[in-house]
Protein backbone atom coordinates (compact mmCIF):
# COMPACT_ATOMS: atom_id res chain seq x y z
CA UNK A 1 0.00 0.00 0.00
CA UNK A 2 2.63 2.32 0.62
CA UNK A 3 5.01 1.42 -2.26
CA UNK A 4 7.58 -0.12 0.02
CA UNK A 5 9.52 -2.99 -1.93
CA UNK A 6 9.68 -6.17 -0.14
CA UNK A 7 12.45 -8.29 -0.25
CA UNK A 8 11.75 -11.81 -0.18
CA UNK A 9 14.29 -15.10 -0.08
CA UNK A 10 14.62 -16.70 -3.65
CA UNK A 11 15.80 -19.76 -2.04
CA UNK A 12 14.25 -22.35 0.66
CA UNK A 13 17.00 -22.45 3.50
CA UNK A 14 20.91 -22.48 3.74
CA UNK A 15 21.39 -24.78 0.70
CA UNK A 16 20.13 -25.01 -2.99
CA UNK A 17 20.64 -28.87 -2.88
CA UNK A 18 19.85 -29.73 0.60
CA UNK A 19 15.95 -29.60 1.80
CA UNK A 20 15.10 -26.77 4.02
CA UNK A 21 13.47 -29.33 6.65
CA UNK A 22 16.16 -31.62 6.92
CA UNK A 23 18.57 -29.09 7.58
CA UNK A 24 18.87 -27.54 11.23
CA UNK A 25 15.63 -25.11 12.14
CA UNK A 26 17.18 -22.19 13.85
CA UNK A 27 15.35 -22.55 17.49
CA UNK A 28 15.46 -26.00 17.63
CA UNK A 29 18.83 -26.74 18.19
CA UNK A 30 20.28 -28.25 21.22
CA UNK A 31 22.55 -26.28 23.96
CA UNK A 32 26.36 -27.25 21.98
CA UNK A 33 24.84 -25.98 18.55
CA UNK A 34 23.23 -23.01 20.34
CA UNK A 35 26.89 -22.43 21.38
CA UNK A 36 28.02 -22.93 18.16
CA UNK A 37 25.27 -20.12 17.00
CA UNK A 38 26.11 -17.60 19.21
CA UNK A 39 29.95 -17.86 18.56
CA UNK A 40 29.39 -17.27 14.77
CA UNK A 41 26.83 -14.54 14.87
CA UNK A 42 29.62 -12.50 17.54
CA UNK A 43 32.07 -13.66 15.17
CA UNK A 44 30.62 -12.55 12.03
CA UNK A 45 27.55 -10.20 13.23
CA UNK A 46 24.87 -12.84 11.16
CA UNK A 47 24.59 -16.41 11.18
CA UNK A 48 25.49 -17.26 7.97
CA UNK A 49 24.27 -20.18 5.32
CA UNK A 50 27.84 -21.65 5.66
CA UNK A 51 27.10 -22.23 9.45
CA UNK A 52 23.68 -23.56 9.60
CA UNK A 53 25.18 -26.20 6.73
CA UNK A 54 28.54 -26.79 8.70
CA UNK A 55 26.36 -27.31 11.61
CA UNK A 56 25.91 -31.24 10.62
CA UNK A 57 28.92 -31.76 11.87
CA UNK A 58 28.90 -29.06 15.20
CA UNK A 59 32.86 -30.81 16.20
CA UNK A 60 34.44 -30.03 13.20
CA UNK A 61 32.18 -26.42 12.57
CA UNK A 62 33.83 -24.98 16.09
CA UNK A 63 37.41 -25.71 14.58
CA UNK A 64 36.37 -23.58 11.88
CA UNK A 65 34.54 -21.01 13.35
CA UNK A 66 38.24 -20.48 15.70
CA UNK A 67 40.28 -20.85 13.32
CA UNK A 68 38.51 -18.51 10.96
CA UNK A 69 38.04 -16.20 13.50
CA UNK A 70 41.72 -16.14 14.58
CA UNK A 71 42.91 -15.47 11.08
CA UNK A 72 40.35 -12.56 10.50
CA UNK A 73 40.22 -10.78 14.34
CA UNK A 74 42.99 -11.85 16.03
CA UNK A 75 46.71 -10.34 16.36
CA UNK A 76 48.88 -11.17 13.45
CA UNK A 77 51.37 -9.94 10.63
CA UNK A 78 48.63 -8.51 8.29
CA UNK A 79 46.20 -5.62 9.08
CA UNK A 80 42.70 -5.76 8.94
CA UNK A 81 41.50 -4.36 5.68
CA UNK A 82 44.17 -6.42 3.81
CA UNK A 83 42.95 -9.82 5.26
CA UNK A 84 39.41 -9.01 4.07
CA UNK A 85 40.69 -8.27 0.77
CA UNK A 86 42.86 -10.96 0.17
CA UNK A 87 39.57 -12.94 1.27
CA UNK A 88 38.04 -11.26 -1.69
CA UNK A 89 40.44 -11.57 -3.98
CA UNK A 90 41.12 -16.08 -3.19
CA UNK A 91 37.41 -15.81 -3.40
CA UNK A 92 37.09 -14.27 -6.29
CA UNK A 93 39.28 -16.74 -8.65
CA UNK A 94 36.55 -19.25 -8.16
CA UNK A 95 33.87 -16.38 -9.41
CA UNK A 96 32.25 -17.21 -5.72
CA UNK A 97 30.11 -14.07 -5.70
CA UNK A 98 28.55 -15.22 -2.14
CA UNK A 99 31.90 -15.05 -0.11
CA UNK A 100 33.01 -11.76 -2.09
CA UNK A 101 30.06 -10.02 -0.77
CA UNK A 102 30.89 -11.09 2.80
CA UNK A 103 33.92 -9.55 2.33
CA UNK A 104 33.22 -6.69 0.63
CA UNK A 105 30.74 -5.42 3.54
CA UNK A 106 33.55 -6.60 5.75
CA UNK A 107 36.26 -5.21 4.43
CA UNK A 108 34.61 -1.67 4.34
CA UNK A 109 33.54 -2.23 7.94
CA UNK A 110 36.97 -2.38 9.37
CA UNK A 111 37.70 0.76 7.48
CA UNK A 112 39.14 -0.36 4.07
CA UNK A 113 39.40 2.07 1.06
CA UNK A 114 36.33 1.86 -1.27
CA UNK A 115 38.27 2.83 -4.27
CA UNK A 116 40.08 -0.60 -4.30
CA UNK A 117 37.01 -2.58 -4.64
CA UNK A 118 36.87 -0.76 -8.22
CA UNK A 119 39.28 -3.27 -9.16
CA UNK A 120 42.74 -4.86 -8.22
CA UNK A 121 45.00 -2.27 -9.99
CA UNK A 122 43.44 0.21 -7.95
CA UNK A 123 44.52 -2.18 -4.60
CA UNK A 124 48.35 -0.92 -3.20
CA UNK A 125 51.01 -2.76 -5.83
CA UNK A 126 52.42 -5.32 -2.54
CA UNK A 127 48.46 -6.82 -3.07
CA UNK A 128 48.53 -6.51 -6.49
CA UNK A 129 51.80 -8.19 -6.69
CA UNK A 130 50.44 -11.39 -4.77
CA UNK A 131 47.86 -11.65 -7.74
CA UNK A 132 50.39 -14.11 -9.31
CA UNK A 133 50.38 -16.52 -6.18
CA UNK A 134 46.70 -16.17 -5.90
CA UNK A 135 46.27 -17.86 -9.30
CA UNK A 136 48.57 -20.33 -9.36
CA UNK A 137 47.90 -21.57 -5.60
CA UNK A 138 44.40 -22.00 -7.03
CA UNK A 139 44.32 -23.68 -9.99
CA UNK A 140 47.97 -25.00 -10.77
CA UNK A 141 49.67 -25.20 -7.20
CA UNK A 142 52.01 -27.42 -8.62
CA UNK A 143 53.87 -24.86 -10.73
CA UNK A 144 55.25 -22.87 -7.25
CA UNK A 145 58.53 -22.49 -7.15
CA UNK A 146 61.06 -20.36 -4.45
CA UNK A 147 61.36 -17.82 -7.01
CA UNK A 148 57.46 -16.64 -6.88
CA UNK A 149 58.31 -16.18 -3.06
CA UNK A 150 61.45 -14.68 -3.82
CA UNK A 151 59.70 -11.83 -5.59
CA UNK A 152 57.14 -11.34 -3.27
CA UNK A 153 59.79 -11.04 -0.66
CA UNK A 154 62.23 -8.93 -2.56
CA UNK A 155 60.60 -6.36 -4.41
CA UNK A 156 61.69 -2.87 -2.47
CA UNK A 157 59.59 -0.88 -1.18
CA UNK A 158 56.59 -3.44 -1.85
CA UNK A 159 57.94 -6.33 -0.40
CA UNK A 160 56.20 -8.62 1.83
CA UNK A 161 57.74 -10.40 5.41
CA UNK A 162 57.85 -14.17 5.52
CA UNK A 163 55.62 -13.82 8.50
CA UNK A 164 52.78 -11.77 6.48
CA UNK A 165 52.96 -13.82 3.12
CA UNK A 166 52.51 -16.78 5.62
CA UNK A 167 49.06 -15.36 6.87
CA UNK A 168 48.55 -14.07 3.32
CA UNK A 169 49.29 -18.07 2.40
CA UNK A 170 46.26 -19.16 4.73
CA UNK A 171 43.92 -17.05 3.85
CA UNK A 172 44.18 -17.73 0.20
CA UNK A 173 43.99 -21.32 0.71
CA UNK A 174 41.46 -21.03 3.36
CA UNK A 175 38.83 -19.24 1.19
CA UNK A 176 39.91 -21.52 -2.04
CA UNK A 177 38.88 -23.95 -0.17
CA UNK A 178 35.82 -22.03 1.45
CA UNK A 179 34.63 -21.38 -1.82
CA UNK A 180 34.70 -25.00 -2.82
CA UNK A 181 32.64 -25.79 0.07
CA UNK A 182 30.16 -23.29 -0.88
CA UNK A 183 29.62 -24.78 -4.14
CA UNK A 184 29.97 -28.00 -2.83
CA UNK A 185 27.10 -27.28 -1.00
CA UNK A 186 24.93 -24.79 -3.19
CA UNK A 187 25.05 -22.71 0.06
CA UNK A 188 22.05 -19.78 -1.25
CA UNK A 189 22.97 -16.63 -0.53
CA UNK A 190 21.13 -14.60 2.68
CA UNK A 191 18.27 -12.74 2.16
CA UNK A 192 19.88 -9.46 2.62
CA UNK A 193 22.95 -10.64 -0.09
CA UNK A 194 23.18 -10.12 -3.85
CA UNK A 195 21.53 -12.98 -4.99
CA UNK A 196 19.50 -13.81 -2.24
CA UNK A 197 16.02 -12.21 -2.76
CA UNK A 198 13.89 -10.88 -5.44
CA UNK A 199 11.00 -7.66 -5.26
CA UNK A 200 8.45 -9.41 -6.91
CA UNK A 201 4.97 -8.21 -5.38
CA UNK A 202 3.22 -10.98 -4.20
CA UNK A 203 -0.13 -11.81 -5.68
CA UNK A 204 -2.83 -10.97 -2.73
CA UNK A 205 -4.64 -14.37 -3.31
CA UNK A 206 -1.13 -16.17 -2.03
CA UNK A 207 0.02 -14.01 0.58
CA UNK A 208 -0.89 -12.66 3.64
CA UNK A 209 1.49 -9.45 4.74
CA UNK A 210 2.32 -11.44 8.19
CA UNK A 211 3.63 -14.74 6.22
CA UNK A 212 6.22 -12.24 3.81
CA UNK A 213 7.43 -10.78 7.31
CA UNK A 214 7.55 -14.05 8.81
CA UNK A 215 9.97 -14.90 5.63
CA UNK A 216 7.41 -17.53 4.14
CA UNK A 217 8.09 -17.79 0.14
CA UNK A 218 5.37 -19.95 -0.97
CA UNK A 219 5.76 -22.92 -3.74
CA UNK A 220 6.55 -26.24 -2.15
CA UNK A 221 9.78 -27.79 -2.33
CA UNK A 222 10.47 -31.04 -4.38
CA UNK A 223 11.03 -33.32 -1.48
CA UNK A 224 11.25 -36.40 -3.88
CA UNK A 225 14.12 -38.62 -3.28
CA UNK A 226 17.27 -37.31 -2.27
CA UNK A 227 18.54 -38.30 -6.11
CA UNK A 228 16.22 -35.25 -7.39
CA UNK A 229 15.78 -35.18 -11.26
CA UNK A 230 17.71 -38.14 -10.83
CA UNK A 231 14.76 -40.96 -9.95
CA UNK A 232 15.92 -43.90 -8.30
CA UNK A 233 14.14 -47.13 -6.78
CA UNK A 234 15.08 -47.73 -2.86
CA UNK A 235 16.37 -51.34 -4.17
CA UNK A 236 18.36 -50.29 -6.62
CA UNK A 237 20.33 -47.17 -4.45
CA UNK A 238 20.33 -49.88 -1.32
CA UNK A 239 22.62 -52.34 -3.49
CA UNK A 240 24.81 -49.38 -4.35
CA UNK A 241 25.52 -49.20 -0.52
CA UNK A 242 25.41 -52.87 0.43
CA UNK A 243 28.09 -52.73 -3.14
CA UNK A 244 30.09 -50.30 -1.61
CA UNK A 245 30.74 -52.29 1.99
CA UNK A 246 31.10 -55.39 0.00
CA UNK A 247 34.23 -53.95 -1.61
CA UNK A 248 35.56 -52.35 1.36
CA UNK A 249 35.38 -55.58 3.30
CA UNK A 250 36.95 -57.70 0.16
CA UNK A 251 40.08 -54.95 0.39
CA UNK A 252 40.43 -55.26 3.88
CA UNK A 253 40.55 -58.41 3.45
CA UNK A 254 43.52 -58.98 0.95
CA UNK A 255 45.72 -56.39 2.44
CA UNK A 256 45.78 -58.92 5.50
CA UNK A 257 46.90 -61.36 3.14
CA UNK A 258 49.13 -59.57 0.80
CA UNK A 259 51.08 -56.26 0.44
CA UNK A 260 51.82 -54.77 -2.92
CA UNK A 261 55.82 -54.25 -3.61
CA UNK A 262 56.55 -50.51 -4.02
CA UNK A 263 57.42 -50.79 -7.12
CA UNK A 264 53.53 -51.97 -7.93
CA UNK A 265 52.45 -49.06 -5.62
CA UNK A 266 54.18 -46.86 -7.40
CA UNK A 267 52.88 -47.61 -10.76
CA UNK A 268 49.32 -47.67 -9.75
CA UNK A 269 49.75 -43.80 -8.29
CA UNK A 270 50.68 -42.95 -12.17
CA UNK A 271 47.85 -44.99 -13.17
CA UNK A 272 45.73 -42.89 -10.64
CA UNK A 273 46.90 -39.75 -11.71
CA UNK A 274 46.57 -40.20 -15.20
CA UNK A 275 43.48 -41.51 -14.71
CA UNK A 276 42.46 -38.45 -12.75
CA UNK A 277 43.15 -35.87 -16.21
CA UNK A 278 40.21 -38.00 -17.56
CA UNK A 279 37.54 -37.37 -15.13
CA UNK A 280 35.92 -34.01 -16.28
CA UNK A 281 32.30 -32.87 -15.60
CA UNK A 282 29.85 -32.75 -17.74
CA UNK A 283 28.66 -29.56 -17.55
CA UNK A 284 32.09 -28.40 -18.59
CA UNK A 285 31.33 -25.39 -20.71
CA UNK A 286 33.38 -22.74 -20.54
CA UNK A 287 31.60 -19.12 -18.40
CA UNK A 288 33.59 -15.94 -18.39
CA UNK A 289 33.18 -14.49 -15.04
CA UNK A 290 30.67 -11.80 -13.88
CA UNK A 291 32.76 -8.01 -14.01
CA UNK A 292 31.80 -7.13 -10.33
CA UNK A 293 33.74 -10.56 -9.31
CA UNK A 294 37.00 -10.68 -12.13
CA UNK A 295 37.58 -7.05 -11.52
CA UNK A 296 39.16 -8.43 -7.82
CA UNK A 297 41.68 -10.36 -10.05
CA UNK A 298 43.86 -10.42 -13.03
CA UNK A 299 44.06 -13.24 -16.18
CA UNK A 300 40.67 -14.13 -15.92
CA UNK A 301 41.19 -16.84 -18.84
CA UNK A 302 43.69 -18.96 -16.52
CA UNK A 303 42.48 -21.24 -14.95
CA UNK A 304 42.74 -25.06 -13.70
CA UNK A 305 44.32 -27.24 -16.60
CA UNK A 306 45.84 -31.34 -15.37
CA UNK A 307 49.41 -30.93 -15.16
CA UNK A 308 50.18 -33.93 -17.37
CA UNK A 309 48.47 -32.24 -20.38
CA UNK A 310 50.54 -30.85 -23.27
CA UNK A 311 53.73 -32.95 -22.64
CA UNK A 312 54.39 -31.13 -19.41
CA UNK A 313 55.83 -33.39 -16.35
CA UNK A 314 55.25 -32.31 -13.16
CA UNK A 315 57.51 -34.43 -11.02
CA UNK A 316 55.34 -36.36 -8.23
CA UNK A 317 55.69 -34.48 -5.14
CA UNK A 318 56.29 -37.45 -2.23
CA UNK A 319 54.75 -36.97 1.41
CA UNK A 320 57.80 -39.08 2.53
CA UNK A 321 60.03 -36.01 1.99
CA UNK A 322 57.91 -32.77 2.49
CA UNK A 323 54.98 -33.05 5.03
CA UNK A 324 52.20 -31.26 6.94
CA UNK A 325 53.06 -32.79 10.19
CA UNK A 326 56.71 -33.04 9.80
CA UNK A 327 57.71 -29.81 8.15
CA UNK A 328 54.54 -27.32 7.18
CA UNK A 329 53.27 -26.85 10.49
CA UNK A 330 56.20 -26.33 12.27
CA UNK A 331 56.79 -23.73 9.80
CA UNK A 332 53.47 -21.99 10.00
CA UNK A 333 53.48 -22.06 13.88
CA UNK A 334 57.00 -20.67 13.71
CA UNK A 335 55.92 -17.45 11.66
CA UNK A 336 52.74 -17.00 12.91
CA UNK A 337 52.43 -18.33 16.04
CA UNK A 338 49.45 -20.48 16.84
CA UNK A 339 48.04 -20.84 13.53
CA UNK A 340 50.01 -24.10 12.92
CA UNK A 341 47.89 -25.69 16.08
CA UNK A 342 44.19 -24.46 14.71
CA UNK A 343 45.49 -25.73 10.97
CA UNK A 344 45.77 -28.82 11.95
CA UNK A 345 43.43 -29.40 14.76
CA UNK A 346 41.15 -28.95 11.59
CA UNK A 347 42.48 -31.31 9.40
CA UNK A 348 42.94 -33.90 12.03
CA UNK A 349 38.93 -33.74 12.58
CA UNK A 350 37.83 -33.33 9.12
CA UNK A 351 39.96 -36.30 8.30
CA UNK A 352 39.31 -38.96 11.60
CA UNK A 353 35.06 -37.52 11.83
CA UNK A 354 33.27 -40.62 11.61
CA UNK A 355 29.74 -41.84 13.26
CA UNK A 356 30.45 -45.08 12.43
CA UNK A 357 27.29 -45.08 9.53
CA UNK A 358 27.13 -45.55 6.32
CA UNK A 359 23.59 -44.66 5.04
CA UNK A 360 21.22 -46.96 6.99
CA UNK A 361 23.84 -49.28 8.40
CA UNK A 362 25.43 -48.85 11.77
CA UNK A 363 29.09 -49.88 13.51
CA UNK A 364 30.77 -49.60 10.24
CA UNK A 365 34.52 -48.65 9.96
CA UNK A 366 34.66 -45.86 7.57
CA UNK A 367 38.32 -45.19 7.59
CA UNK A 368 39.54 -46.77 4.31
CA UNK A 369 36.89 -45.05 2.47
CA UNK A 370 37.67 -41.44 4.28
CA UNK A 371 41.51 -42.27 3.05
CA UNK A 372 40.16 -43.32 -0.19
CA UNK A 373 38.70 -39.46 -1.11
CA UNK A 374 41.80 -37.85 0.49
CA UNK A 375 43.93 -39.43 -0.96
CA UNK A 376 42.50 -39.04 -4.61
CA UNK A 377 42.31 -35.61 -4.38
CA UNK A 378 45.86 -35.46 -3.25
CA UNK A 379 46.57 -37.68 -5.93
CA UNK A 380 44.72 -35.64 -8.46
CA UNK A 381 47.72 -32.74 -7.32
CA UNK A 382 50.25 -35.05 -7.71
CA UNK A 383 50.68 -35.73 -4.10
CA UNK A 384 51.61 -39.35 -3.05
CA UNK A 385 51.94 -41.01 -0.04
CA UNK A 386 54.37 -43.90 -0.69
CA UNK A 387 52.23 -46.39 1.95
CA UNK A 388 49.03 -46.62 0.25
CA UNK A 389 47.93 -48.45 -2.54
CA UNK A 390 46.10 -46.34 -4.98
CA UNK A 391 44.19 -49.34 -6.34
CA UNK A 392 41.70 -48.68 -3.98
CA UNK A 393 40.67 -45.65 -5.41
CA UNK A 394 38.88 -46.98 -8.28
CA UNK A 395 37.21 -49.86 -6.00
CA UNK A 396 35.50 -47.27 -4.01
CA UNK A 397 34.82 -44.52 -5.76
CA UNK A 398 32.81 -44.64 -8.53
CA UNK A 399 33.05 -42.52 -11.66
CA UNK A 400 29.87 -39.54 -10.80
CA UNK A 401 31.37 -39.35 -7.50
CA UNK A 402 35.01 -38.49 -8.79
CA UNK A 403 33.64 -36.19 -11.13
CA UNK A 404 31.74 -34.68 -8.39
CA UNK A 405 35.13 -34.83 -6.31
CA UNK A 406 37.20 -33.47 -8.64
CA UNK A 407 34.46 -30.33 -9.93
CA UNK A 408 34.48 -29.27 -6.14
CA UNK A 409 38.01 -29.15 -5.63
CA UNK A 410 39.39 -28.15 -8.80
CA UNK A 411 36.38 -25.93 -10.45
CA UNK A 412 33.94 -25.59 -8.22
CA UNK A 413 31.96 -23.15 -9.80
CA UNK A 414 30.72 -25.42 -12.44
CA UNK A 415 29.16 -27.71 -9.49
CA UNK A 416 25.44 -28.52 -10.13
CA UNK A 417 22.90 -29.91 -8.20
CA UNK A 418 22.62 -32.67 -10.74
CA UNK A 419 26.36 -33.84 -9.94
CA UNK A 420 25.64 -33.44 -5.97
CA UNK A 421 22.56 -35.63 -6.74
CA UNK A 422 24.04 -38.18 -9.11
CA UNK A 423 26.64 -39.78 -6.05
CA UNK A 424 25.86 -41.62 -2.84
CA UNK A 425 21.96 -41.74 -3.89
CA UNK A 426 21.24 -43.15 -0.35
CA UNK A 427 23.48 -41.64 2.04
CA UNK A 428 22.57 -38.93 4.85
CA UNK A 429 22.93 -35.38 3.00
CA UNK A 430 24.79 -34.77 6.57
CA UNK A 431 27.30 -37.78 4.75
CA UNK A 432 27.58 -35.46 1.52
CA UNK A 433 28.42 -32.59 3.73
CA UNK A 434 31.23 -34.59 5.40
CA UNK A 435 32.38 -35.43 2.27
CA UNK A 436 32.44 -31.91 1.48
CA UNK A 437 34.96 -31.36 4.71
CA UNK A 438 37.06 -33.89 3.31
CA UNK A 439 37.37 -32.12 0.11
CA UNK A 440 37.84 -28.58 1.63
CA UNK A 441 40.83 -29.52 4.25
CA UNK A 442 42.16 -32.09 1.53
CA UNK A 443 42.24 -29.55 -1.26
CA UNK A 444 43.73 -26.78 1.18
CA UNK A 445 46.50 -29.16 2.93
CA UNK A 446 47.69 -29.66 -1.00
CA UNK A 447 47.84 -26.21 -1.68
CA UNK A 448 49.30 -25.40 1.34
CA UNK A 449 52.17 -28.13 0.82
CA UNK A 450 53.04 -26.35 -2.25
CA UNK A 451 53.56 -23.36 -1.25
CA UNK A 452 55.03 -23.68 2.21
CA UNK A 453 57.77 -26.25 0.16
CA UNK A 454 58.33 -23.40 -1.79
CA UNK A 455 58.71 -20.77 1.02
CA UNK A 456 60.97 -23.44 2.71
CA UNK A 457 63.22 -23.83 -0.23
CA UNK A 458 63.59 -20.25 -0.64
CA UNK A 459 64.70 -20.11 2.97
CA UNK A 460 67.55 -22.70 2.78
Amino acid sequence: ELGIRIPRPLGHGPSRFIPEKETVQVGCEDAAMHTLFADSFATLGRLDNVTLVMVFHPQYLESFLKTQHYLLQMDGPLPLHYRHYIGIMAAARHQCSYLVNLHVSDFLHVGGDPKWLNGLENAPQKLQNLGELNKMLAHRPWLITKEHIEQLLKTEENSWSLAELIHAVVLLTHYHSLASFTFGCGISPEIDCEGGHTFRPPSVSNYCICDITNGYHGGEENHGSPAGSLPVSPAESVCEVEALMEKMKQLQECRDEEEASQEEMATRFEKEKRESMFVCSSEDEESAPARDVSRHFEDTSYGYKDFSRHGMHVPTFRVQDYSWEDHGYSLVNRLYPDVGQLLDEKFHIAYNLTYNTMAMHKDVDTSMLRRAIWNYIHCMFGIRYDDYDYGEINQLLDRSFKVYIKTVVCTPEKTTKRMYDSFWRQFEHSEKVHVNLLLVEARMQAELLYALRAITRYMT
